[in-house]
């Protein structure tokens, strides 16, 4: 539990900054809240704790912040992230109230990165890659929409084009089967603090369950190494928390985001 509690720590102070919004285009602070705003029409609320507020002032806050988005014509989903450990009475049905729909909670994952680079053997005719490329960021995005079972958009690969060129850090890896794209995440130097984040895992259903994810995984860690990263961090579905527990790293909270859309925009 001294472990769990080590890494919780600094997973809220280090993280819990501006740096976790690296890539954003506004950051509007409203009390303890850092109201962010990123292309393509997209809120989102994050903040270090709620400083013990009450259920009476959440509600306010929750309201507050939807009249801030709602404000703006380009704004067409705001998404207000929770985690587990933070004291936030009411938060639950003040976002409910407001329109807000939860997702499936997700595990927060924090370790030492030393622990997820290790050699895994790959697949006969699997390669490890970084892409940079448009062509490769649109076929990775792509595939992820697929290993998701959404339909394919350009919303995703125009943001990563965006980071990109931002040139802030961000790596983006794929794995290639006979150059098809089987899988895919990306790493997330996080500048000021011990971390790097991976975040979107995502293999195509026929290649699950042979050592891909984990090898770009370990890949990433790597990688992060090499720019002076000591922890890795990562929001877990169901499907990467136990690959991720195997390699070392603690399950230290989890995190549940809410997200509202306006009216005007489809389901």
């Amino acid at each position: 539990m001294t472990d769990r509690f080590r890494l919780l720590a600094a997973y809220d102070e280090q993280l819990r900054t501006d740096a976790e919004t690296p890539s954003a285009i506004s950051v509007t602070r409203h009390g303890p809240l850092r109201l962010v705003t990123f292309a393509g029409g997209r809120g989102f609320v994050t903040y270090r704790d709620l400083g013990g507020a009450a259920a009476e002032s959440i509600r306010r806050l929750v309201a507050e912040v939807l009249a801030h988005y709602r404000a703006d014509p380009e704004i067409d989903r705001v998404e207000w992230k929770t985690r587990g450990h933070d004291h936030a009475p009411g938060l639950h049905e003040a976002l409910l109230a407001s329109g807000f729909v939860p997702d499936e909670p997700e595990s927060i994952m924090v370790g030492e990165a030393q622990r997820l680079a290790v050699d895994v053997p790959l697949p006969d005719g699997v390669i490890l890659r970084q892409v940079t490329d448009e062509s490769d960021v649109r076929a990775m995005s792509a595939m992820q929409d697929e290993a998701f079972g959404d339909p394919v958009s350009e919303r995703m690969a125009d943001a990563l084009l965006r980071r990109l060129s931002l040139g802030d850090g961000m790596e983006l890896w794929v794995a290639e089967a006979d150059g098809q794209m089987v899988s895919a995440g990306r790493l997330e130097p996080v500048h000021g603090s011990d971390f790097a984040g991976i975040w979107g895992g995502a293999t195509v259903a026929r290649w699950r369950g042979r050592g891909i994810y984990r090898a770009l995984t370990a890949a990433r860690a790597r990688s992060a190494l090499r720019l002076g990263k000591t922890l890795i961090n990562s929001d877990s579905t169901e499907f990467s928390r136990p690959i991720l527990e195997r390699s070392g790293l603690i399950k230290v909270s989890t995190t549940t985001p809410y997200t509202w859309r306006s009216p005007a925009v489809p389901t």
